[in-house]
């Protein structure tokens, strides 16, 4: 079942807790993803990276 399909699917089923949770399981496809930094180079950019997350969202550390 593609991820639409489970989501119409919970819309409307909105009682199966257990379609819920796979939904849920499966995360954002589209969502960055970043590599584990290997390097202390690799180590300074992920830091850059984070910083401009948290900064943008507002939220204090």
């Amino acid at each position: 079942m593609s991820r639409q399909e489970l989501r119409a699917y919970i819309l409307a089923h909105r009682e199966d807790d257990e379609a819920i949770e796979a939904l849920i399981g499966r995360g954002n496809p589209n969502r960055p993803t970043y590599p584990f930094p290997e390097t202390n180079e690799d180590l300074r950019e992920m830091e850059e990276i984070l910083k401009k997350r948290i900064g943008s969202s507002g939220e204090a550390v």
